[in-house]
């Protein structure tokens, strides 16, 4: 029973822990390790593409597929900012920055020694 996928532990009385969103053992959840953060490997390959829908008209640079560390996109969205001169924000594995700025943000990247597609 404890194995089937539709069903989930309501309530027990036993010492050992569970996951509340799968019902499995803490040990062995495997949801819970979805959402922690990638490491950043030495060569990042940043893909780059321009977004209108959803803003009004308004153009975006998005650089995607990037690693899921938080403290390495809030950088690098900061660096990229400056060297654009525009304002821009972070999303889970993308970085956005304001206006049609891929000829900028691809020198830069290069420069930084990153892959660059797109």
């Amino acid at each position: 029973m404890a194995g089937e996928s539709n069903t989930r532990l309501v309530y027990s009385t036993g010492p050992d822990r569970r996951c509340p969103t799968c019902g499995s053992a803490a040990g062995s959840c495997h949801c819970a390790k979805t959402g922690q953060d990638e490491t950043v490997p030495g060569v990042v390959t940043a893909k780059l593409r321009i977004e209108k829908a959803g803003r009004g008209g308004k153009t975006v640079t998005v650089v995607y597929d990037l690693p899921r560390h938080p403290v390495f996109l809030k950088a690098l969205a900061a660096e990229l900012k400056k060297a654009c001169g525009v304002g821009g924000a972070v999303q889970e594995t993308a970085v956005e920055v304001q206006g049609d700025q891929r000829e900028r943000v691809r020198e830069w990247l290069l420069r930084k020694g990153y892959r660059v597609k797109g």
